[in-house]
This record gives structure tokens, sequence and C-alpha cells, in this order.
């Protein structure tokens, strides 16, 4: 473990998982932090009854970018995060840290930006906190979201449940997140226009479950992308999965901007996607009900879960169209800095 926090260590690849692993939940982690799904599905005071909770900070830079801002990135980021475990998100809570001197217009926007994506997920802003820092010890305005959502009875979904087998399917195009921030962020042009794809996904979600009610788990690909986010399902569930490159939806715009980067497609953040695992049987359905969404016409099945061999841990495999097989990493350090 190194000594001092580097920004690799929120990157979503394997120094952040040492952090988590060695110091949080070393510290207190239980049952439910240790599971390590998006949200912790906790009992409410009723028999049968369950809650999804999450919290999670935004300090994205630049605040305002093609496809959205830094606002309805909180809303649509936690939202997302209880909507994996099958849950209604209900209510956010959200904490401002503003730097002195930031535009109060400026803060306007967001927070028009913020009430715009809680309405069009249906959940309500029911409490907050602001507190106010230094000229020059913030970056203009750092959010924190916790929400809270209520999960059906019968639903069970972690990324524990993975099976061989299994069906992955991804909701749409991946890479336009982190790609947009950064363009932002360095000046860069691009001949087609790429924008975050930042979206509210519960209702998506709730579509697929209808469809494909024993769906094993949901996951936003956010920090260290597909790559990562394969991977921490593959160590869950103990299985291989292997995808088929050609099958990945990637725009043409961010696989070019890539290629000029050297940046891999598979583990660039996204922020309106969801990662999907079905049972083979039940995967035309989900696909269906992804396509009937707004948020998912360009939905795909990508690949599929494979017992793990017994002589290693479980991996994570891409082929290609010539039949070359690698292993597909989580990223390791950092590749783009605070793209949420």
């Amino acid at each position: 473990m190194e000594d001092k926090v580097l920004l690799g260590h929120g990157s979503g690849g394997t120094m952040m998982k040492r952090i988590i692993d060695e110091v949080f939940f070393e510290a207190y982690a239980g049952e439910e932090l240790r599971r390590g799904d998006d949200a912790a599905v906790l009992p409410a005071l009723e028999p049968g009854e369950r809650l999804a909770f999450s919290t999670d900070s935004f300090v994205v830079s630049p605040h305002f970018f093609p496809g959205g801002d830094i606002g309805r990135l909180a809303v649509c980021g936690t939202v997302n995060d209880i909507a994996t475990s099958g849950a209604r998100p209900l209510y956010l809570g959200c904490g401002f840290i503003l730097e002195e001197g930031y535009p109060i217009d400026d803060l306007r926007r967001i927070c028009a930006s913020m009430a715009e994506a809680a309405s069009e997920a249906g959940v309500r802003l029911v409490t907050g906190d602001t507190k106010v820092v230094n000229r020059g010890h913030g970056d203009g305005v750092f959010i924190n979201t916790s929400g809270v959502g209520a999960v059906p009875a019968g639903i069970d979904l972690s990324g524990a449940h993975c099976q061989p087998g299994d069906a992955v399917l991804v909701t749409g195009t991946l890479g336009d997140h982190g790609i947009t921030i950064m363009s932002c962020r360095e000046s860069l042009s691009f001949t087609a226009d790429v924008k975050s794809d930042a979206a509210p996904l519960n209702h998506l979600i709730a579509d697929v479950l209808a469809a494909a009610p024993d769906a094993r788990c949901f996951r936003d690909p956010t920090r260290g992308g597909l790559a990562s986010t394969l991977n921490e399902l593959s160590e869950q569930s103990q299985v291989d999965f292997e995808i088929d490159e050609d099958a990945v939806p990637v725009r043409d715009a961010v696989r070019g901007a890539c290629d000029m980067l050297g940046y891999d497609p598979l583990q660039v953040a996204n922020e309106g996607k969801m990662v999907c695992v079905v049972p083979a049987e039940q995967a035309d359905a989900a696909l269906a009900a992804m396509h009937a969404s707004p948020y998912g016409t360009d939905a795909a099945r990508i690949g599929q879960a494979l017992p793990a061999r017994a002589d290693r841990g479980p991996k994570v495999y891409i082929r290609n169209a010539f039949g070359g097989r690698r292993i597909l990493d989580m990223l390791v350090g950092e590749q783009l800095p605070r793209i949420c």
C-alpha cells in the first residue's frame, strides 16, 4: 500500500481497489459493505421490507460540458447506483462544498439541472447541506448526493450472482462521457459531436427486470469503464467473462479519440450506461426492453460468463474478429482524472 493518497486511488482500477480493501474495509467494513455492490440493501422497519441506500461525491472538472454538468451527474449517478439493486429510487439528499467567489449564476444553473434530472428520474431532493471554503481551498463546487430506494419483494441482485452461461449486455455505446470530459479539459475538437451520456437509468432497469425477472445484476461502468466493471463482477462471482470485441458498441468519434490519445475505450468512463448480466434464455427479452428505452437504443449483447479455471483466479477475456484472445485487465493507475 502506498504511503500517500494518489490520483490513481480514485481511478476505479487496481489502486482504488487496494485503498478500499486495505484502508476502508479493514477499518469498518461490515457484511453489507463487503458485498461490493453499488448500493447497500438494508432491512426496513416493517418485516419483509428492504431499503437500498447509496452515496457518492462529484468533483468533475469542468463543471459544465456537452450533454450535462456536475449537477445532472450528481443526481443521475446516485439514482443509477440505487437502481442497480433493483430498487425504486425515492429520495435524495445533497451536500454542496462551495468555494468563496463561485458565481451564483453558475450555482443556479447547476441546481436547475439537478431539479430537471430528479424530475425525469421521479425522485425528490429532500435534504441537504452547504459548506463554503476559503478562496483557493476548493475548485468552485463539489457535490455529494445520497439516496434511498425501496426494493420490491423477490428482487435480489448482486455482482455475486453471475453464473457460467449467462449473457453480458450493455445498454449503449461506451466511452462517451470520459472522452467528452477530456475533450473539454484539453480543448480538443472532433469532426463529430461527442457528448456525455449522463442519464437516469432507473426506468430502463425496471423495464428490463419486468422482461427478464431472473437478471443477475446491473452495474454502471463509470471509473475504469467496462474493463474494471467486468473484472469486479468476475471476482465477486468467481466466473470468467469472454467479450466479443466487435460486439461492443463504441462511437467512431470516441474510438478515433481513443486511438489518438492512446486510450482503450473499454477502460474509459461512462455515466449513462449499464452492464447487465442475465440468464442466456432471457437475453433477447432484456435486450428488447433496452431497445424500447430512449437510453438503450444502442444496447448490445457483448459476451458471456464461463466457468473459471481451477488453477488460477477468474479472468476477463476479449476475443477479436481474427480469433485472437487476450486478458482484459482492470485499469491500473489514473487515465482520466476527475470524470465524475
